[in-house]
């Protein structure tokens, strides 16, 4: 699976994009037809401590994945975003075997 991590108005340690990709590869033992993944990461402007916001685009043979959530911390916005990618996944996999 190949992996793309963008960071908009600031520079990402190696440790938490170490940690993004790390989570984003354990979706693969849910299903096996992930292509690639695109995770973007930005600071929003809001006055509120909740102001980390992490995107991630799945493509998935037959299907495209997508969750977007905010936290207070990057680390905890890549949890919530891949727990509902989990969910999606999950989905998509029972409706495709439903096919078969």
């Amino acid at each position: 699976m190949t992996t793309n991590i963008q960071s908009v108005h600031f520079d990402a340690d190696k440790k938490l994009l170490d940690f993004a990709t790390e989570k984003v590869n354990k979706l693969t033992t849910y299903y096996e037809g992930i292509i690639s993944c695109d995770i973007i990461m930005r600071l929003d402007k809001s006055s509120t401590s909740d102001n980390k916001l992490v995107e991630i685009k799945l493509l998935a043979k037959g299907n495209e994945l997508f969750s977007k959530k905010q936290a207070a911390s990057f680390e905890e916005a890549v949890d919530l975003t891949c727990e509902a990618l989990k969910t999606q996944i999950k989905k998509h996999k029972d409706k495709t075997l439903e096919k078969i």
